[in-house]
């Protein structure tokens, strides 16, 4: 059970700006290489790279706000698995308004290729997990990778 104190926070918060909480929900799958599938999100260089997933819509689930994010950014179905890492993610830029992402993060099946993704910056980018954690636009996002990584270990090795 994850607690709310077990949440971490990730991201700068700036004095004076609002944050609204934002619940989303990310997912982590892999190919038989062993690799994460990433969106690779824009239309040139600069890319930025987050797991595949998003905001929940109005009465969506997390669990369903995943399996909608994951095909519109990557044109993958998929089926969710654990629930892994809850964290929190300050951001906001010039074209998005702040906010406080409250991510949850799944283990997820790749069920079937759908073709392309529905939006149309982003692409679907196979990554090992130490070059997926690195190049994260958002902390939360690498901590995710870096903490299933760990349970992933832990569990081979009989500590959990």
């Amino acid at each position: 059970m994850i607690l709310l104190q077990d949440i971490p926070q990730f991201g700068l918060r700036r004095t004076g700006t609002d944050y609204p909480d934002r619940p989303c929900a990310y997912g982590i799958g892999l190919d038989m290489l062993g690799r994460i599938a990433v969106a690779e999100i824009g239309l040139r260089p600069p890319f930025e790279y987050d797991l595949p997933g998003g905001g929940l819509d109005p009465g969506e689930s997390p669990v369903e706000a995943l399996v909608r994010e994951f095909r519109e950014e990557t044109g993958l179905q998929v089926e969710a698995g654990d629930l892994i890492a809850k964290a929190g993610q300050y951001w906001g830029r010039a074209d998005v308004r702040p906010r406080n992402s409250l991510c949850h993060f799944h283990l997820v099946q790749i069920a079937g290729d759908h073709g392309a993704p529905v939006e149309h910056d982003h692409r679907l980018v196979w990554l090992s997990p130490f070059d997926a954690a690195r190049r994260m636009r958002h902390d939360a996002h690498a901590w995710a990778i870096l903490k299933w990584l760990r349970l992933t270990e832990e569990h081979a090795h009989g500590f959990v």
